[in-house]
């Protein structure tokens, strides 16, 4: 049986660099163990990873690629949640140990708890802001607090600092663990209403990692995903917030996840494959970023 080419972010018009000579490592993570409605996220990166294949070199008037992508094998996401998480742990440490950004595709969202576990282990304060069309604030969810319901409520109980931009649709319970812990948001619907102009906390640390749930768009635009939700922010909102965390934030470090691809729309995956290229450049054009990262 022939196997199949290595897919790699950007395809032929991009050489693969040594880890050490690129600054994103794009870490591909087909995990799907807890999804509740519509499935599919374990085909996320591959599609998404397919769909660079198209992308033109020049986004946001700047050529990211220059900088240079590191594909990785797929992390293996077989046997019991904790292993898995611990495999991405250990993958996302390898980028940090060459002071390298990781750009992490999922698979459902609980894969940012294996992504956080190896930042804390490299930084000693940063927060996470989170585009979600949900809070993923639950201690539980169908019998399991690994669910990716339960995502950000792990993450915030390790005393990092979390930001909630274009949720929408959220529990009682998680509702509650919002105020009760006076985390900030911008709900889609204030986005709406009164701009997209986004004022972190003052105290909200300088180092962020951005963990972009892509349920967080609109429906319309984006219906491939396993809960998908209306009333979500359109791609020009989601754009100008992403361009002002990167101007006022050193990015550490973000993740796509949730896609799940609907077979015979490839324009699904394009967007997410535009959003995670357009995501790194923003980064390369942030003066914040480039003297950080940038000698």
């Amino acid at each position: 049986m022939k196997k199949s080419k290595p897919l790699y972010f950007h395809g032929e018009d991009v050489p693969p660099s040594a880890p050490e000579n690129a600054l994103f490592h794009v870490i591909p993570v087909p995990f799907e163990r807890s999804v509740s409605y519509g499935a599919g996220t374990a085909g996320g990166p591959d599609a998404i990873l397919e769909a660079s294949c198209q992308l033109e070199l020049l986004t946001k008037g700047c050529i990211p690629a220059e900088h240079g992508f590191h594909t990785t094998s797929p992390v293996d996401c077989s046997g019991p949640v904790e292993d898995v998480l611990n495999r991405i742990r250990k993958c996302v440490d390898a980028t940090l140990q060459v002071d390298k950004i990781p750009v992490v595709l999922g698979g459902e969202h609980t894969v940012t708890h294996g992504v956080i576990s190896a930042l804390v282990d490299r930084f000693d304060d940063f927060g996470v802001i989170q585009f979600d069309a949900h809070a993923d604030l639950r201690d539980s969810y169908e019998g399991s607090p690994h669910s990716h319901a339960c995502v950000m409520r792990r993450i915030h109980e390790q005393n990092i600092p979390i930001y909630q931009l274009g949720t929408r649709s959220y529990s009682s319970e998680e509702q509650e663990y919002r105020l009760v812990h006076s985390i900030p948001f911008l709900d889609s619907e204030d986005i709406w209403k009164k701009g997209h102009e986004l004022s972190l906390p003052v105290d909200f640390p300088k180092k962020v990692f951005i963990t972009f749930d892509i349920d967080g768009l609109d429906s319309s635009l984006m219906p491939a995903t396993g809960t998908p939700v209306p009333g979500g922010l359109t791609w020009y909102q989601a754009m100008w917030l992403i361009q002002q965390i990167m101007n006022s934030r050193i990015c550490i470090g973000f993740d796509v996840v949730e896609y799940s691809p609907i077979p015979g729309f490839h324009g699904y995956s394009f967007t997410v494959a535009q959003l995670v290229y357009n995501m790194m450049g923003y980064l390369v054009l942030s003066s914040t970023n480039s003297k950080y990262y940038i000698k």
